[in-house]
Order: structure tokens, then sequence, then C-alpha cells
């Protein structure tokens, strides 16, 4: 009755929020408990918890009624038992007790002879990736990928900047590939692995590297920009990519920009990797940054604040492994001091870093650096033309000011000399859009961004 009832409001909700939020929130989720005046949910984590209580209640609380069925309450539950586990739950025995700042700095445990053989860490997995408007769409892709590997989306090219989740991607498919398909051979390099190996194949006449690359099942190869240049290793990888592609292999490559975009790279290496799908992972936005933070620190045993949670995500901005590597700090100093990690102790802490970059951005740098961008003239940007080479500039002013610093639609309005807000209003819901189906869009705000945090 329970399993029924949760699988007809699964269903309705399968239809209203996109593939990538299904998947990430609600696949794991299961009806535990009914009674006429509660029923219990079971999650699989701490932040899916939060997540129904604060976004998905009411729209389950609709459908349950729906169905028959009308709780004066719904409880969460964070399931006990499951697959899901962490680095630190399996880093030390059971009967070992290790404080939270000695797991932090402690060694990573050494990988299996398996996953030495593939090149894959076990850390990265689908389940602790962090999924936001930034990167659903790359998620989405790779869970098709790893679902049908050779078969959909091949090959698959992620691109991006550093720090934004490519590698935690690619060996998360890998990783859940070997789990389905235990015998698959499924091999993770860089490139400058393939070009080191292959030019010690040349140097010392060894044998058998192109074995090793061309009787894989999945080959995954990361950085692929450093090949660009090395004609003789690009006409090497050239071969490779057709032998698997030609057997159906999976081939999965990143890179930190598209094909068209990386200099000297020869035109039908190009065309091949535009073959399947490109996909662009960009910076993730203040509630995604937000969900990484709290969830990395639910994975540590700790729950932060909401302020001191709204301070990292709002001080550390273009890359992910910064942002991990400033609550590793925050939690490892608070644990050997013995403070408690709230926004004071963050406070103090990443100070001691923001010398790097810019105190604050403000209005006045987006909508200078916006113009700049595009080589008009500020006060263009402010006045009241409509000609098309300063109206999209506009509105993406307009958006960075919305994303970036939060300000109201009256107020973006009024820092670019308008008087009527709807206008902010509908540029930032058009560029909202075109980050989702234009590239050129996307790429001209993530060059923007990077620009205010350079």
């Amino acid at each position: 009755m329970q399993h029924g009832l949760w699988q007809s409001v699964l269903g309705e909700i399968e239809l209203s929020v996109s593939h990538a939020a299904f998947t990430t929130w609600f696949k794991n989720t299961e009806l535990i408990e009914q009674s006429d005046s509660s029923v219990t949910i079971a999650v699989p984590n701490i932040f899916a918890k939060r997540q129904f209580e604060v976004k998905f209640n009411s729209q389950i609380k609709a459908i349950l009624e729906k169905n028959g069925v009308s709780p004066d309450e719904i409880n969460y539950t964070v399931r006990t038992t499951g697959k899901r586990t962490t680095t630190r739950e399996t880093t030390a025995p059971p009967e070992q007790s290790k404080t939270r700042a000695e797991e932090l700095i402690a060694p990573r445990p050494t990988p299996s002879a398996s996953t030495n053989n593939s090149g894959l860490n076990p850390r990265y997995s689908f389940a602790n990736f962090i999924v936001g408007s930034s990167n659903d769409l790359a998620f989405t892709a790779c869970q098709a990928v790893a679902s049908t590997p050779g078969t959909k989306y091949n090959p698959l090219f992620l691109y991006g900047g550093v720090g934004l989740g490519k590698t935690h991607l690619m060996q998360a498919v890998g990783n859940e590939i070997i789990k389905k398909q235990p015998e698959a051979r499924v091999l993770y390099i860089s490139s400058e692995t393939f070009v080191k190996e292959f030019l010690e194949s040349i140097r010392f006449k060894k044998k058998g590297f192109s074995d090793k690359y061309r009787n894989v099942d999945v080959l995954i190869v990361d950085d692929m920009q450093f090949i660009a240049g090395k004609e003789k290793t690009q006409e090497e990888f050239f071969h490779t990519f057709n032998a698997l592609h030609q057997s159906n292999k999976q081939i999965i490559i990143s890179s930190d920009k598209p094909p068209k975009s990386i200099p000297t790279l020869t035109e039908r290496l190009r065309s091949r990797f535009e073959w399947g799908m490109s996909i662009d992972i960009q910076m993730p936005d203040f509630e995604t940054r937000c969900a990484i933070v709290e969830t990395k620190a639910s994975l540590s045993g700790v729950e932060l604040g909401r302020d001191t949670i709204e301070y990292l995500a709002n001080n550390i901005k273009t890359n992910v492994r910064e942002l991990e590597g400033a609550l590793n700090q925050l939690l490892a100093y608070a644990e050997m001091r013995g403070v408690a990690p709230d926004i004071s102790t963050a406070e103090g802490l990443i100070g001691n870093v923001r010398h790097t970059r810019p105190q604050h951005v403000t209005a006045k740098q987006i909508i200078d650096k916006t113009a700049r961008h595009f080589q008009i003239d500020t006060k263009e940007i402010c006045s009241a033309k409509r000609d098309k080479h300063i109206v999209v500039p506009r509105q993406i002013a307009m958006y960075l000011l919305r994303s970036e610093l939060h300000l109201s639609f009256p107020k973006i309005a009024s820092e670019l000399g308008r008087k009527d807000h709807t206008t902010a209003i509908h540029s930032v819901e058009k560029i909202e859009k075109a980050i989702k189906l234009d590239f050129l869009v996307r790429e001209q705000v993530a060059e923007i961004r990077e620009k205010l945090y350079a």
C-alpha cells in the first residue's frame, strides 16, 4: 500500500521537475510510515532532508491529498542504511575513533588494485555530486552515458574552468559503469599521461601502447587541451579514437574550453570531438555553493549555521575546490582550537586569503566590466539606446547584478538608468533562458564573471 502510494506520488513529481532534479532528490526516497495524522519519508542524506522540508514539502502534501491521503504533518528522516558511503566512514574501522581534524588532514585511503588499474578514484560518485543550474545538463548526460555506455552521447565532451566538477563527473561515470558491469574495462587518464606514455613508447621502443588504449570499453581522458600542438600525439589519439568509436566503445573527454576553441587542435580531431555531445559546466551559482558547503559539512558530522554557509559561499565564488578547501580549513581549525566553526571564525580564516581577490564586487564594476567585454562605452550601456549591440550587453549586466549581488529589480533598473523595473525582470529572465540554450551567451557570461573575480 505504502509503496504503491509513493510510486504514484513520484510519478506525478517526475512530470513536474527536471530529470536532474528528480534523480538527485527523489529517486532514492521511500515512504516508510503512514498513519491518519502523519507520513514519514526516508531520504538519503541531511541536505536532501533540508531540501524536502523547505522546497518540496507543499508539493508533496498536495500530491498526497490528490491520492486520498491528508496528513497533518510530513516527517523526513535520513536513511540510516543504504548504498551511500563517505570517505570518512571508510577510512577507519568502527572500533577506532578519530577527531574531525585528524580525518581532514589524514592521508587518503589507498585505492584497491582494481581501482589502480582503471585510474579511478572511488570517492567520486553521482551520489556525492551537488547538482545545480550550472551543471544539471552535464550531470544528466553523464548518468545517461553510465546507463548505456557507447550508445548515447559518444563521445561526451565536458568543458569548463578549473575546479568546477568535470573530473568528479567523469570519474563518477567510470565508477558507476564498473559498479553495474564489474567486467567492464574502464581507463581514466590525463592527456599528459597519454603524451608521456606515447613518447616513451617511441623513445624506448616499448610495445603494447596502442593495445592498452584501444582494448578498453570506456576511455576517459582529462584535460584534453594539453594535447594541442603535439602533432604526432594528436595523430596517435586520432587513430585510438577511431578504433574505439567504430567498436561502439564509450569515450569521455574534458577540457577547459570547447573543441572549436582549443588552439592548434587538428581539424579532424576537432570534428570528432563534436560528433557526440559537448556540454559546458559553469561556475556554480550562490544556491549551489551553499548546497556544496552544507553537504560537505554534514558529511563531516558538522551542522553549520546558515550565516556561516552563506559567508563561505559569498566569498569564494569561482572554484569548488577552493570552496571545499576553505571549509576543510575552517572545520580543522575549529576542531584543533576547540572553537565553534561559526561565521566569526570563518571571517578570520577567509580574511587571510581574501587579499588575493577583490573584497567585494560593486554594481559599477559589473557594468564597467560588461561594457569593456563588449567593447562599448559604459555611458552607452546606461543610455536609452535600443541598438542590438547595446541591448544584449545591458541585459547581461542586469543578469549579473541580480545573480552576483542579489540586487532588487528596482535597484538594478536604477543602476542602469531605467525608471521601470519590469525591464530588469524581463532582461534577467531572458538571459537565464539564453544561458541554458545559447553557448555564446553562456561563454560571454562566464568570461565576464572570470574577469570580475580574477
